[in-house]
């Protein structure tokens, strides 16, 4: 299968928009993001990398969502609602948020409300030069009805999941769903309206990165949660009893990162169900993902040749066996729906040969991780000198430590990565290996912001397997300067990736 020739030899940055600096307690789409695109341009890079957009679920993560189609609100930039005069400047006074960190409860508290105001002035006032455009995103987008039902039914049952709901709302009854639409009519419209203010505003800044020549590279969960709009609109796609409730939950085997292996809980596919109708379900959710993207990483890709099946209800990963996956039928009804499929595989983790012939039959880059590549054999496959030109290279990932904080705790690869280097890695190491990165063959390398920084621990992103505390690091208003941009751009110009 030929794939889109978007990879030419390029750099990017790793940062999701939550950690960008900004006023309103989170990163959002208005003038951090711009001045981090510009940041990029300086750079000589050509992608953005950033996590999922979606609404964030349990433990804030937005890789749990209860809609997998849906934009998280919290993105939204409040200062663009305020030059549409939806909201007024004595609305919009920020409490004193923590500089460092999201606080996601009180930014939530904030920010819901002002966006329910202008949601409302908005639908009040047909005159306004966004009601075209209103009208038409919903035209346009279909399953914004189904998410702002299935989210406002969701509230009003303090989060009850929805097998537990009353059988008519749990099973999608025509009349159920068309008075739930009537009597909450004013929730379910904002819903809509939210979704259609972050589909604006990340539409525009799309455009704002492309005049910079900047590229987004965004990210699909392969799973779905198990109590979402997904699962309760689509119950014959996965594997659920007859209330909706999973049967077998998704999670990896033991691993580097976990010796339980990890127990996400999602909801598992009925794969001969999703092939009946050629995959439809995929080829709408990545239709979806392409106009949000220029490319996407899909997460957990070995899941598509096998996938780790646990019953529902065990206490850890440990229980769980593979079941076959959709394998290359898949990929091949979704290119014949989509063409050309601008996809990198995160081939991460228990891979397995049939993992990676799957992954070159389709002809997906997939991904090489430098702080796996020392302490082992020279022909580990995170060593540079193995890497293939058709994949994606990374100092590290959203799930690992930051360059600086991984080596101040990996004293044992120490002497081979100085060998492998050829002179002491003392002072900031993180550039050692961005240098890496860059002399790599492969045909992208990512960088996440953290190590073009140089931080340690402080500011990792994410803990597999840790309940709290992730999500929040946010970059501060001065820290990402012209400088970094400039030797960032001398080592992209050199190894051949300048933009």
């Amino acid at each position: 299968m030929k794939q889109e020739h978007i990879w030419k030899r390029a750099a990017g940055v790793l940062l999701h928009p939550t950690a960008l600096p900004g006023p309103h307690g989170i990163g959002d789409f208005g003038q951090g993001s711009r001045h981090f695109v510009d940041w990029l341009a300086q750079a000589k890079c050509k992608w953005w990398q950033v996590l999922p957009l979606v609404p964030t679920g349990g433990g804030d993560s937005p890789y749990a969502s209860g809609a997998s189609l849906a934009g998280n609100p919290w993105l939204i930039d409040l200062q663009d609602l305020l030059a549409a005069q939806l909201l007024q400047a004595s609305e919009v006074v920020p409490p004193a948020f923590p500089k460092a960190r999201v606080h996601f409860p009180t930014v939530i508290g904030f920010k819901r409300d002002l966006l329910h105001r202008a949601a409302d002035r908005l639908l009040a006032n047909r005159n306004h030069p966004w009601d075209a455009e209103l009208y038409a995103f919903r035209a346009q987008q279909p399953w914004v009805l189904d998410a702002a039902l299935f989210t406002v039914l969701r509230e009003r049952r303090n989060y009850a999941p929805f097998w537990t709901w009353e059988p008519d709302y749990r099973d999608r009854n025509a009349a159920a769903l068309t008075h739930i639409r009537e009597v909450e009519r004013a929730d379910v419209d904002r819903y809509i309206v939210l979704q259609f203010f972050f589909d604006r505003q990340w539409r525009l800044l799309r455009k704002y990165a492309a005049s910079k020549g900047i590229l987004v590279m965004g990210d699909i969960p392969i799973y779905v949660d198990a109590d979402s709009c997904d699962t309760w609109c689509n119950r014959g796609l996965f594997q659920l009893d007859k209330t909706g409730k999973p049967k077998v939950v998704a999670g990896v085997p033991p691993d580097y990162f976990s010796e339980l292996g990890q127990l996400w809980g999602n909801s598992l596919y009925d794969w001969k169900a999703m092939a009946r109708d050629h995959f439809g379900w995929w080829a709408t959710r990545l239709a979806r993902a392409f106009q949000l993207y220029d490319a996407v990483r899909i997460d957990h890709f070995r899941g598509f040749a096998a996938c780790w099946a646990v019953p529902n209800g065990a206490a850890d990963a440990r229980a769980g066996q593979w079941q076959p996956g959709p394998a290359l039928a898949l990929f091949e009804a979704l290119r014949k729906k989509l063409g050309p499929l601008a996809m990198v595989a995160e081939d991460l983790g228990d891979i397995d040969e049939p993992v990676r012939a799957l992954r070159d039959a389709v002809g997906l880059p997939g991904m090489n991780i430098l702080q796996f590549a020392f302490g082992g054999a020279a022909d580990s496959l995170f060593l540079p000198h193995n890497h293939l030109a058709n994949s994606v290279v990374y100092t590290g990932t959203h799930d690992n430590d930051t360059t600086k904080g991984w080596w101040r705790a990996s004293p044992l690869v120490h002497a081979h990565a100085v060998d492998y280097v050829g002179k002491p890695l003392i002072a900031e190491v993180s550039w050692e290996l961005i240098r890496l990165a860059l002399q790599s063959v492969a045909h992208t390398a990512i960088v996440p912001v953290q190590d073009v920084l140089d931080l340690g621990s402080e500011a990792r992103f994410n803990t597999p397997g840790q309940p709290k505390d992730n999500w929040t690091w946010r970059l501060g208003e001065r820290e990402l300067t012209a400088n970094h941009a400039k030797r960032l751009a001398k080592l992209v110009a050199v190894y051949g990736r300048a933009a």
